[in-house]
């Protein structure tokens, strides 16, 4: 065994590969990419040929990790809290079928929105599939669970969502690591197709199976080490914590608790022991990171008649991270604040580099939709040049989900809307744009749609894109008249023949797209770099 600085992005990692995984399935996704990319960096995984390239987007991770499984090896599949809305459907279907080999989802969520168009809390998706999940305190938490955790997987024969939040993500702490297991050899489910078609007559089998699973679900939870009670004399107040609360709740108390703690980091929810609490205590303090799933359970079904104190009553803020602060106010404590914010400091927004191909784009499409009096409406997507929504750009009018650019724009434009224009990067058009780009073609809709290519996943840290190389092919085979497909070199020089190719595209009565093509200037002062070593 050995000691270690880990990222919780780290530790997880680490213990996938510790516990012999044989790929890991990922889309770029802040707080979740570390993961993928320390195993891309491990000599073991070199050494073992372990799969870690990749995935086109979430779902296709997904389902890959689950093929991996039915062949019998264990599978990490890793993603932000956002991801998982686009995994969902072969999410809640693995909770149908079953597993063969051990699988871990993790699902990196990020309250306070420090990179993220929300802030949901995917346990509710765990209780939406019923499965098991695991919710760490502390790295060494998260690595112990992902390394035994594909072996409680393979013995209730279900994948189990690993639940972060980005604190826990990206902060560090001591991790000691456990022996490198062998891979799993390759062996398919015998019953296979009785577990794995999901037709009506056999999924209604499945779905027996599943609610049958349940009680051994929440026995694992009460006999988990991950959840344990503490006890204390004063019973006026019980608290239940879980995951990285369990953190702030401690900070409060260096000296010892004074009130029963339950800490959670294994659902389903440990019923003895919450009814134990419940039972002992007047009132319950419910602390957790996101939504009140703990403290909505207890209300519904657990704690009729007892007085429970949370999110949802006012005691915590409904939105945002926990800290210690707030957890110190909703316990009553008087919390001294010895660091203010000057007055004289604001937040300063992010910006697009100096140097990146988005802001000649921007600028030579804002000229031309400026000649159209305000008619223009442009369809911004998840990357780096939704920065051109912020000054000196302001240049889109939306923003909502990856590949939502595209349709967008099209329901705008059959809406009588001109020119409806989308932009969207490399990477989101191979993740989720393409089957919008069919919907155009299939009815040759009247639409401008701009990929900018920066020929990397850039604003996760440039990672490899799916596309790279193959966007006009993939537009060509879509059906785009390729006369309509231009490429471009977004550089001032340029700047006047952009403009033209705008303009002429915008007046075409169809599917353009437009290729701005350059590569990131990040990515490439760091290849500079590296060849100069």
């Amino acid at each position: 065994m050995e000691k270690h600085l880990f990222l919780g992005d780290e530790a997880i990692a680490q213990a996938a590969i510790d516990a012999g995984i044989s790929g890991v399935y990922a889309y770029p996704g802040t707080p979740s990419t570390e993961i993928t990319e320390y195993i891309q960096g491990s000599p073991v995984t070199k050494e073992r040929g372990i799969h870690c390239r990749w995935s086109a987007n979430e779902k296709t991770a997904m389902e890959a990790a689950l093929g991996m499984c039915y062949a019998g090896k264990r599978a990490l599949c890793c993603m932000k809290h956002v991801g998982l809305n686009v995994a969902a459907d072969c999410f809640m279907n693995a909770a149908m079928s079953g597993i063969n080999g051990g699988m871990i989802i993790l699902t990196a969520d990020d309250p306070s929105m420090h990179s993220s168009q929300n802030e949901q809390d995917n346990r509710v998706y765990g209780n939406f599939a019923m499965i098991p999940m695991f919710e760490p305190s502390s790295q060494q938490e998260a690595y112990d669970m992902v390394y035994h955790g594909f072996e409680l997987s393979e013995k209730l024969g279900y994948p189990i969502l690993l639940r972060v939040t980005t604190r826990m993500a990206h902060s560090r702490a001591g991790v000691v690591t456990s022996p490198l297991k062998p891979e799993n050899r390759m062996n398919c489910p015998e019953d296979g197709r009785q577990r794995f078609i999901l037709l009506p007559a056999l999924a209604r089998k499945r779905f027996k199976s599943l609610l049958a699973s349940q009680e051994a679900f929440t026995e694992a939870s009460e006999n988990s080490a991950y959840n344990k009670y503490f006890d204390a004399p004063n019973k006026d107040l019980g608290i239940i914590t879980t995951g990285i609360a369990f953190n702030y709740l401690s900070e409060n108390y260096p000296d010892g608790f004074e009130h029963p703690v339950l800490k959670i980091s294994q659902y389903p929810l440990p019923r003895k022991q919450v009814e134990k609490i419940v039972g002992e205590c007047k009132e319950i303090l419910v602390l957790e990171e996101g939504y009140p799933v703990v403290e909505e359970q207890l209300k519904g079904f657990l704690a009729k008649g007892v007085t429970v104190h949370g999110r949802l009553d006012g005691t915590l803020q409904r939105d945002g991270e926990l800290t210690p602060d707030a957890v110190g106010k909703a316990l009553g404590k008087e919390i001294q604040s010895y660091y203010a914010i000057p007055e004289v400091v604001e937040q300063r927004p992010p910006a697009l580099c100096q140097g990146c191909g988005h802001r000649d784009m921007y600028e030579a499409l804002n000229e031309v939709i400026a000649e159209y009096n305000g008619t223009a409406k442009v369809f911004g997507d998840i990357g780096c040049y939704t920065l051109g929504a912020l000054p000196p750009f302001r240049a889109i009018d939306s923003c909502i989900d990856m590949g939502a650019s595209i349709t967008m724009a099209k329901g705008a434009s059959d809406a009588g809307v001109f020119p409806a224009i989308s932009v969207i990067g490399d990477s989101t058009f191979t993740h989720s744009g393409m089957t919008g780009l069919l919907d155009c073609v299939n009815e040759n809709t009247n639409i401008t749609i701009v990929i900018s290519d920066n020929e990397t996943t850039a604003m996760t840290g440039g990672q490899d894109s799916a596309g790279t190389g193959r966007l006009e092919s993939i537009c060509a085979g879509i059906g785009v008249d390729p006369a309509h497909i231009r490429v471009m070199v977004p550089l001032k020089k340029n700047f006047e023949e952009m403009k033209s190719i705008i303009r002429e595209e915008i007046e075409y009565k169809g599917v353009s797209v437009l290729i701005p093509r350059r590569e990131c200037i990040q990515t490439l002062t760091r290849k500079k770099k590296a060849s100069k070593k």
